[in-house]
């Protein structure tokens, strides 16, 4: 469970920020979007391997 202190000082619209960062940092969304609906293994596998490309690409056009 992701927790946020709100100092006594702090506005809450910062701690709310602070908050979703710290879910997207979990990847909370992530998995939620993923356990919305069944994704078969063989889309998973090929999703996967989609995002290693992708990233392959990506570290071999940043050197």
């Amino acid at each position: 469970m992701t927790k946020v202190r709100v100092k006594s000082d702090e506005p809450f619209e910062k701690a709310l920020r602070r908050f979703k960062k710290k879910c997207n940092k979990e990847g909370l969304m992530q998995r939620l979007k993923e356990m919305k609906h069944y994704e078969k293994p063989s889309e998973r596998r090929r999703r996967k391997l989609a995002k290693a490309i992708a990233r392959a690409r990506q570290d071999q056009a940043g050197s």
